[in-house]
């Protein structure tokens, strides 16, 4: 297929009808803003029938940022709707194979992390502590994210102790000690 085919083909099945083809095919940053309005669409429906296919068309856009960005922001809405971690870890397989697509090693290794993120995050939300080894795994980007928004006194101390930055570790420390404050 064309990327004027593709792009039609996702705007359309997304029923995106304001944005032009052309104008899209012209411009990443068109095109780059109709792909985020696909993903809003196709995250916010109940079926996940078409993701692989939706992944698989967007990634055969010419310019790999333009569609690692899509990727990322259906990867992070769909995590960020997900039940728990084993709903997400089933999606985030049936997606692999079209990640393996992209065409640098570092974008495929930066979804698989930011996969690997969600599903930390997810495990925590279920009420897993991490390890401190499981910690180091995870990006500073999630590190920061739950010593910022984690509501579990565990994971708070943990990361004061061991997050990979001094940034992390005061958050965490300064949350973990106004929730003290709170409880007391």
């Amino acid at each position: 297929m064309t990327l004027h085919a593709d792009v039609a083909e996702l705007l359309a099945v997304a029923g995106i009808l304001d944005v032009d083809v052309d104008a899209a095919i012209a411009d990443e940053h068109v095109r780059s803003a109709g792909y985020q309005r696909v993903v809003s669409v196709t995250a916010s429906s109940r079926s996940r029938d078409r993701d692989r296919v939706i992944v698989a068309t967007i990634l055969r856009d010419p310019i790999e940022i333009v569609s690692k960005t899509a990727v990322v922001a259906l990867v992070d809405t769909i995590a960020m709707k997900a039940t728990g971690p084993a709903e997400f870890r089933q999606w985030s397989a049936e997606q692999l194979p079209e990640i393996n697509q992209f065409k640098t090693a570092g974008s495929r290794e930066f979804i698989r992390r930011r996969i690997h993120d969600w599903l930390l995050w997810l495990s925590i939300e279920d009420g897993h502590v991490p390890t401190p080894v499981e910690l180091v795994k995870a990006t500073d980007w999630m590190q920061r994210v739950l010593a910022e928004e984690s509501t579990s006194p565990a994971v708070l101390a943990l990361l004061a102790e061991s997050g990979s930055s001094k940034k992390i570790r005061n958050i965490a420390k300064n949350r973990a000690a106004s929730r003290e404050l709170r409880t007391q």
